[in-house]
């Protein structure tokens, strides 16, 4: 199918919002929407998101500590870190069952 911009030398948004209408394939193959859900991006987020659990981990080891040497008498904060660090454990090991699950499904597959 020809671009209707090319064909009457008209560049305008309208043209291309026409074509856009008009076209019965709006997402050719190889060309994504948008950049939300490749798997680089994915990837990049599931990095991040390991990053933040074991500075979640740290910060709470440091916590433990400092009021073990009687540095801190807080608490609070300390409880604070470490329901923090558990948290976000929990949620990373959740994942990384799923993901693990999903991966034994594609092997188990025949094809």
């Amino acid at each position: 199918m020809a671009d209707i911009s090319t064909l009457t030398n008209v560049s305008s948004g309208a043209v291309k919002a026409a074509e856009k209408r008009t076209s019965r394939v709006s997402n050719p193959v190889g060309k994504a929407e948008d950049d939300r859900n490749t798997f680089s991006r994915i990837l990049a987020t599931t990095i991040d998101n390991i990053n933040t659990t074991n500075a979640y981990l740290s910060d709470a080891e440091n916590a433990e500590i400092e009021w073990a040497l009687g540095k801190s008498k807080n608490t609070h904060d300390l409880t604070i870190a470490m329901s923090k660090a558990s948290t976000a454990l929990q949620y990373t090991v959740a994942v990384r069952d799923r993901v693990l699950t999903a991966y034994n499904q594609l092997m188990q597959m025949q094809f």
